[in-house]
């Protein structure tokens, strides 16, 4: 069986009521910038001027925050719309209206069908697009503070997080990839370097999927001699500007089948093949490769050090494979990493609702607390800034770890 095709995040205005269509292709294409103030500009400056000013506010918001932002500024603008409600400027009561109506939605079996953070981010997009426009924002008001203060209690739960993916359990996984040869060897050591980068590096979907080739650099462990792989981060959820510069090391495994080394030789090698010959010696290449290789008992990894891999630096280290085999030019989503980690989990036997994305850094946290890991080394590698984050998963991995109840005598 063959993986399916890698896809990546997109929002579908076609099915968005026409005169919300018109509105948002009226805004900018970031919904956060006000086209007429940007007009004003192009009256006193030049057009080039306009045009960098521009740029640069739309670069104030990382993609994610934009993409979301804009689909839930078109959901609040068709409720608007349909309810003969104004959007911009909103009425304070009519948002607190259309919070609690979005709050008050349940699915089919019953369950609440956005989470309480949705909902807040909802508020948030609202609030930034008036203040794009340079208009009071009405998520300030009283009424829509104490509506949403009103669905955090009620719902009261804590966030509802994905499984973590134990040492075990990551093995379990890559056993459930494609068999070698063609055309399910690509994909086969594609997603060996994802899993076990993601779980190594502590690397959240994003962090993952906005991973190239120039974010790699290769060195040499002072102490063993073996190659280790520093992985640059440019902006990260927590630092949106990418001004810490945060580097996450990846030394070479203990086992040569979990070893991320051994797994970025492996699919760099073919990414090399296919960007200097093309997809049909990489067919032919593939071909010739035994379909059940036996399990590596030697590391390969030490040819980093004297053949690094000869590509381009903007060439995408995770990009989309098709059903086909064929190496995309784009980087994967973070959405399909998500979806990745979910349909080997299903193979393995397991409920994907239990598994996402997530479940990489999370397990990296949970297996270094099983392994006596102390709380500084973990929030080094997973760039936590919060040791109450790292407490959680201490405590899920050993819960009488530090725990006074062991000294009861009981």
């Amino acid at each position: 069986m063959h993986p399916p095709q890698d896809t990546n995040d997109h929002h579908d205005e076609h099915a968005l009521p026409a005169p919300v269509a018109q509105r948002l292709h009226k805004a900018t294409h970031s919904v956060l910038v006000d086209p007429d103030a940007l007009q004003a500009v192009r009256e006193r400056f030049d057009t080039e001027q306009a045009h960098i000013l521009g740029h640069y506010l739309t670069q104030a918001q990382s993609p994610n925050t934009l993409r979301a932002y804009r689909t839930d500024w078109s959901h609040f603008t068709t409720w608007c719309l349909a309810e003969h409600r104004q959007s911009l400027p909103a009425d304070p009561v009519d948002v607190a209206v259309y919070l609690a109506a979005c709050a008050h939605t349940r699915t089919t079996t019953g369950t609440w069908a956005l989470a309480t953070s949705t909902l807040q981010r909802r508020a948030a997009a609202i609030a930034a697009v008036h203040a794009a426009h340079g208009l009071a924002s009405p998520t300030r008001t009283d009424v829509v503070r104490t509506t949403l203060r009103g669905i955090r209690r009620t719902r009261r739960t804590r966030p509802q997080r994905k499984n973590p993916l134990l040492l075990h359990t990551l093995e379990h996984l890559l056993t459930q990839r494609p068999t070698d040869g063609w055309p399910g060897g690509v994909a086969r050591r594609r997603d060996a370097l994802l899993l076990l980068t993601g779980f190594a590096g502590a690397l959240r979907r994003s962090e993952l999927a906005d991973l190239h080739l120039a974010d790699a650099h290769l060195r040499t462990d002072p102490t063993t001699g073996h190659p280790t792989l520093l992985i640059e981060l440019g902006a990260t959820k927590t630092d949106q500007e990418g001004q810490r510069g945060h580097q996450v090391a990846l030394p070479r495994g203990r086992h040569p089948h979990t070893c991320c080394l051994c797994a970025y030789t492996d699919w760099t090698n073919l990414l090399a093949l296919h960007h200097t010959h093309g997809h049909h010696t990489l067919r032919t290449h593939l071909q010739h490769t035994a379909p059940t290789p036996p399990p590596p008992t030697t590391h390969h990894c030490h040819t980093l050090l004297t053949h690094p891999p000869q590509l381009p630096p903007n060439t995408p280290l995770l990009p989309t494979i098709d059903r086909h085999g064929r190496i995309g030019t784009r980087p994967m989503s973070g959405r399909a990493v998500t979806e990745l980690v979910k349909r080997y989990a299903a193979r393995a036997g397991l409920d994907p609702a239990d598994f996402g994305g997530h479940s990489l850094r999370a397990g990296f946290a949970t297996q270094a607390a099983l392994g006596g890991a102390g709380d500084r080394e973990i929030m080094r590698q997973g760039r936590w800034t919060n040791p109450r984050t790292v407490h959680d998963y201490i405590r899920t991995a050993d819960p009488l770890e530090d725990n006074a109840v062991t000294r009861l005598g009981l």
